[in-house]
């Protein structure tokens, strides 16, 4: 693809990841947002606490604790690690989860475009639910960070991360997600210290459009080999 070319399609892509991160950052415009609550309605950490390590046996609300393990570091590569991913994010995925009013499916779903376990864990919870949870959770710090395994990948990873697939229109990670994997508080996830697997298995099922909250993820998943999203999710998870 000519250089020239090139140049213009990525001003598209990065142009549609800023309108993302303020789409996403929007969210809270078009439902309470946090910033904008009373004091009556401030989002309960110890509520939050709570609800992850007990449930609500009375609602079907099921302990987050029995999949996420304690304060949301998980020991499970299936269950992604939670503690001090930021409430925005949190919330925002349980909400994508749920099956929204009018809808037959959520837009969070799994392989083959079937619900995943947390869609019938997050039916019973509620906003204040959520928003508690969330906060309770942002708190938390990540003592069971999950690691690179494969170090013939670090190369190819590093490659995409820092700098992308420019030819294929792949912007680098870490325009995003940050150097170091930390994220960006409110508008992109923390990838480092994440299972690589569970990294994988997210951008596959962008890439299919099984999870179809994120179209700019959608669009960078699409360009991607299975090499390079596994190369990739290995050297995030690395990252410190």
């Amino acid at each position: 693809m000519p250089r020239p070319i090139v140049e213009v399609f990525m001003k598209r892509v990065l142009s549609r990841i800023l309108i993302a991160g303020g789409l996403m950052l929007g969210v809270s415009v078009i439902s309470p947002s946090f910033a904008a609550e009373s004091a009556a309605s401030k989002p309960d950490a110890a509520k939050g606490s709570q609800l992850y390590s007990q449930g609500d046996a009375s609602r079907g609300v099921t302990a987050c604790l029995t999949c996420h393990g304690p304060n949301g570091n998980s020991s499970v590569p299936a269950n992604p690690n939670l503690a001090g991913l930021p409430h925005e994010y949190i919330y925002k995925q349980l909400v994508d989860f749920k099956v929204k009013q009018g809808a037959e499916q959520p837009v969070r779903r799994g392989p083959e475009g079937a619900p995943t376990a947390m869609t019938a864990i997050a039916g019973p919870l509620t906003e204040e639910d959520m928003r508690n949870l969330a906060v309770y959770l942002a708190q938390q710090p990540l003592t069971q960070r999950a690691t690179a395994t494969r170090k013939d990948l670090v190369e190819r990873g590093q490659q995409i991360w820092r700098a992308g697939l420019p030819e294929r229109g792949v912007p680098a990670c870490a325009a995003c997600h940050g150097a170091n994997g930390a994220g960006i508080p409110g508008q992109y996830p923390r990838l480092a210290g994440q299972f690589p697997s569970y990294i994988e298995e997210q951008l596959k099922l962008f890439r299919a459009g099984h999870r179809a909250n994120s179209e700019v993820m959608r669009d960078i998943a699409d360009r991607m080999s299975d090499a390079d999203i596994q190369a990739v999710s290995d050297y995030a998870a690395g990252l410190r």
